[in-house]
């Protein structure tokens, strides 16, 4: 995963399977994570590194650009990151962009939330929904504020 340093904009790369660990930026030693904003999946190699080797639970919202309800849902995903920062990663994945992915797993609807654990689909709900219920819906505990 390529995480952009806040601090001073270097992009870095993160191992899937250290997500759960501190980093700093190779630049400016500044501390990057958790994740608390949507991350974006840009390849499907990526997407199976970050669902086979996180160490802590990714919840990945299926979307495309020209649909209205994934738009209604982006900030209430970007919420969730926010709140579960280091316990959950949200990850993105344009169903326009990464067809093979979308189809890998049946997608059928969109937004379609699917959290995997340990490599595995835990669970999935699909259409536009506040941040509470999403997470209720797949089933990720006390709901974020």
């Amino acid at each position: 995963m390529i995480v952009r340093c806040a601090s001073c904009g270097t992009e870095n790369r993160v191992p899937a399977s250290r997500l759960n660990q501190k980093a700093r930026c190779g630049r400016c030693r500044t501390a990057i994570g958790p994740l608390e904003a949507p991350y974006p999946v840009t390849s499907a190699a990526e997407f199976s590194e970050l669902i086979g080797q996180s160490p802590i639970p990714v919840l990945v919202d299926f979307w495309a650009s020209w649909c209205g309800p994934c738009r209604v849902v982006a900030p209430e995903m970007a919420k969730i990151a926010g709140a579960r920062a280091g316990s959950v990663v949200i990850a993105k994945v344009s169903t326009e962009e990464l067809p093979d992915v979308a189809q890998r797993f049946g997608i059928q609807s969109i937004p379609t939330f699917v959290l995997f654990r340990e490599g595995r689909e835990s669970a999935r709900a699909s259409g536009a929904m506040p941040a509470a219920q999403i997470e209720r819906a797949v089933g990720l505990g006390t709901p974020s504020a």
